[in-house]
């Protein structure tokens, strides 16, 4: 059985089974003529549901998520989240320790970075219920079933769409920008261990990867040029 990673995109979201999924639903599907209460079909023809792009930057620490992350909230003018907000105080401290974290401890972090942006796409006072064409997340996803779980955002919303951006990067290059970072909880050496459980997104439909061996000028036209291009298929 193909994983979520490896088979194509569905027409419509298949079911799973997840205590959190629940909170995936981002708004009523107005593209089938009902306003989502009891199913009642209304007679006012409805509009296209406005297409909306989560944008996961993904890679191990030193790749430069939150650098290209505000790249394209510069770029297409939506919000940014940082993944290391989200984890718990519990985290930080094993990782400032040089203590791996496991799935157990990635979890929640993963939960609630997915349901963070669910919360930026929906219709909100704060938004003033105009929600924005997209968010950006940065968020490691080392491993694919951690991608899947963040996949889960877009189940049950056939207008929300989910895409992965691979940091890809030498180790050695990783460890000298983590070993130059000041006044942050994650240190060198955890680069070896997050590199010694990390899935690379090979075959998965909807994950683009990136070298960023060069430039950060050419590390950022390469960005914006994929994100520019997958764009276009939707319109």
């Amino acid at each position: 059985m193909l994983s979520a990673g490896e088979r194509p995109q569905p027409p419509q979201a298949p079911a799973i089974v997840d205590s959190t999924a629940s909170k995936a639903r981002i708004m009523p599907d107005l593209a089938n003529g009902t306003n989502g209460t009891n199913g009642v079909t209304s007679t006012t023809p409805s509009k296209p549901a406005k297409q909306q792009h989560i944008w996961v930057v993904t890679g191990p620490a030193g790749c430069g998520k939150s650098t290209v992350g505000n790249v394209l909230r510069k770029e297409l003018g939506i919000p940014f989240l940082e993944g290391d907000d989200y984890h718990p105080a519990a985290n930080k401290e094993k990782m400032g320790e040089g203590i791996p974290l496991t799935d157990e401890d990635r979890w929640d972090w993963l939960i609630s970075l997915r349901q963070a942006a669910i919360d930026v796409l929906s219709p909100s006072k704060a938004n003033n219920f105009h929600p924005p064409d997209g968010v950006v997340v940065a968020c490691s996803a080392l491993k694919q079933k951690y991608r899947d779980v963040m996949r889960v955002a877009a189940y049950g919303s056939p207008s929300v769409h989910i895409h992965f951006i691979y940091l890809k990067l030498k180790e050695d290059v990783l460890m000298e920008r983590v070993a130059h970072r000041e006044s942050h909880y994650m240190k060198s050496g955890m680069v070896h261990s997050q590199l010694a459980v990390l899935e690379e997104p090979k075959d998965e439909w909807d994950a683009i990867t990136i070298n960023v061996e060069g430039t950060m000028e050419e590390v950022q036209q390469n960005v914006i040029h994929a994100v520019t291009d997958k764009l276009a298929e939707y319109k």
